[in-house]
This record gives C-alpha cells, sequence and structure tokens, in this order.
C-alpha cells in the first residue's frame, strides 16, 4: 500500500491527524490554484470552501487521479463558481496591459527573447526602491489582464503546472491555454521592456 493510499484510508476512517496532514501537505498548492483564478483577495474562502467539499466527498474520491489532483480540480471548480457569481462571465479577449503587446518576432518558438536581455545586477538602496516598484508595476499589469489569461500565467509561470492540469483545472482546451499564456506573457515582456527603457511603469 503506498504512503497515499495509506493517508487515503486514515482519511476515509475519520482519522483527525490524517487530516491534518492532508491540509499542511496541500493548502499552499491550494491556495495557489485559487489565488490564480480569483485573486488574493477571496482565495482563503476559496480553499476553506474547497476543504468543506472534501471533507463531505472524500468517500466518492474514485482515486482516478491523485489525491493532489483531485484536490486542485476540487479547489479550481470551487474557484470558477465564486468567480462567476461575482461576475459576469469572461471570454478569451485581446486585452493587453498598460503598454500594449510586443510583437511575436521578438521571441523563439519556446517563448524565449531572440535576443538576451541585459541583467540588472544590484543592491543599492535605488535599485531595491525600483526592483519594489517593478513588483507593483508587474502586480498592475497581471490585473489587467483578463481573468483567463491572469490564471493560466500564474498557474504555469508561478506555480509550475503542466500545460495539461491547466487545462483541466480551467476546463478549457490546450490550445486556447497557449494562447492565452501567450498573450499575457507578451503583455508582462512589455511592461519589462518599458520598465527597463523608462524607469517608469
Amino acid at each position: 500500500m503506498t504512503d497515499e493510499e495509506q493517508l487515503l484510508a486514515r482519511l476515509r476512517a475519520g482519522e483527525q491527524k490524517a487530516f491534518e496532514q492532508l491540509v499542511r501537505q496541500y493548502q499552499g498548492a491550494m491556495r495557489a490554484v485559487a489565488t490564480a483564478i480569483v485573486g488574493s483577495s477571496s482565495a482563503d474562502e476559496v480553499v476553506q470552501d474547497s476543504w468543506l467539499a472534501v471533507v463531505r466527498h472524500i468517500d466518492g474520491f474514485a482515486e482516478r487521479a491523485s489525491l493532489k489532483t483531485w484536490l486542485l480540480t476540487i479547489t479550481a471548480n470551487t474557484a470558477k463558481t465564486r468567480l462567476k457569481k461575482q461576475r459576469r462571465e469572461v471570454f478569451i479577449d485581446d486585452i493587453s496591459g498598460p503598454h500594449g503587446t510586443l510583437g511575436p518576432d521578438r521571441f523563439q518558438p519556446n517563448g524565449h527573447w531572440q535576443q538576451k536581455l541585459p541583467a540588472w545586477h544590484s543592491d543599492s538602496p535605488e535599485a531595491l526602491l525600483d526592483a519594489q516598484e517593478l513588483r507593483d508595476c508587474l502586480d498592475h499589469t497581471l490585473n489587467t489582464l483578463s481573468e483567463l489569461q491572469r490564471s493560466v500565467l500564474l498557474l504555469r509561470d508561478r506555480q509550475c503546472l503542466e500545460l495539461a492540469e491547466i487545462c483541466n483545472l480551467l476546463g478549457i482546451s490546450h490550445s486556447n491555454v497557449r494562447v492565452l499564456l501567450h498573450r499575457a506573457r507578451l503583455s508582462v515582456f512589455a511592461t519589462l521592456e518599458h520598465f527597463e527603457v523608462t524607469g517608469e511603469c
């Protein structure tokens, strides 16, 4: 019996320590998925609702996927339901960042820059201030993206989920995920380039 099977048996038996272990192991990943879909302000409530769903449905877990995949799917579904209640459904669109987008000729097929960007290496107070301003600027850019673009970008580039996992979590096709990720990255890269050139957001 694998560790996951043992944990599942303990969960189904109602063992409190098993649930505590489950929360410690997967709370961070669940919050990351919730944040990617609904934003940080509602993420904790989504995770809490997701845990309630997990407790209610643990006996029905069919083990067709891993326990982690099941938990993240519940979280994604809970987040999407909450998002629909909060606002009208968002469709795939061409919303760009505050500085527009960069043409695809700037990037290689794998998404990397055609030319290497200059490195920013400094820990002076001015540089640290610039770093905070850049973080704020990038956060602003993320907030200008469509919900789906932001979700795909955060799940892929911050949580390092595979494209297939993102497809399953968000319920969209592989081609849509690739398009959304490409558009979101173009907007972020445009912000980075603008900040590097002007020092402003």
